[in-house]
């Protein structure tokens, strides 16, 4: 049974990578980088903002699933002064988020990386800020990639997670039904069982934010004190 489980998980893993490797090129370009995966970048760009006034002073940034390193381009038109880190379990992704930044002469505050969400390959209490989005529904692990970054998050830092909103009629449809039929092996989790994860890592202060229609996405965010 529990060699079973670990190959499902494997598959679920190995799905995720051969899908987003095979989408790397054309990522930027799809139809949902508009209306699914831009209003999250958006999203988490103004939690970054409204931490930061609070806060104020230089801060390291951990994208997770950072896929193409849209936010590091995002980032990078404005004058905060962040140290960005993209995380990705896709080579070709990391590799495109790589040329972007160079093409955008942003690669002095940039690094990109490969790994798995589930053992981020960072230190404890190094980072402080950490940032996840529409990738989640792919981890088969998801208490541990929580967990995980409560870890490596300073004192003070803040976790934004952004993944579609299935608790209602239309997001169950999108996420649930045809998102899951065609990627297969993904979980949308329910936001009350969001909420448990950010509590049982260890998590305060958490708040909800929904944003978008068509694709209606959730934000759950949560602080390290």
């Amino acid at each position: 049974m529990l060699k079973e489980a670990a190959q499902r998980e494997a598959t679920f893993k190995e799905q995720a990578r051969s899908e987003f490797d095979d989408w790397a090129n054309s990522y930027d370009r799809s139809i949902l980088h508009y209306f699914l995966f831009r209003p999250g970048y958006m999203l988490m760009t103004e939690e970054i903002a409204r931490w930061h006034c609070d806060r104020g002073g230089a801060f390291d940034l951990l994208d997770i699933g950072c896929g193409t390193g849209e936010m590091a381009s995002i980032l990078a038109t404005g004058d905060w002064p962040v140290k960005y880190i993209g995380l990705d379990y896709s080579p070709a992704m990391c590799a495109t988020a790589t040329d972007k930044a160079r093409a955008s002469e942003c690669l002095d505050s940039v690094i990109f990386v490969g790994g798995d969400s589930e053992h981020l390959p960072l230190g404890d209490e190094s980072v402080d800020f950490v940032i996840c989005a529409n990738s989640f529904h792919h981890y088969p692990h998801q208490q541990a990639v929580v967990s995980d970054v409560f870890r490596i998050l300073k004192p003070g830092g803040r976790f934004v997670l952004v993944d579609g909103f299935r608790d209602n009629a239309l997001g169950w449809f999108v996420f649930d039904v045809a998102i899951t039929w065609i990627e297969k092996s993904v979980y949308h989790a329910p936001w009350p069982v969001l909420d448990n994860y950010f509590k049982t890592a260890g998590f305060s202060n958490l708040a909800r934010r929904k944003c978008s229609i068509l694709f209606p996405l959730l934000a759950t965010i949560g602080d390290k004190v």
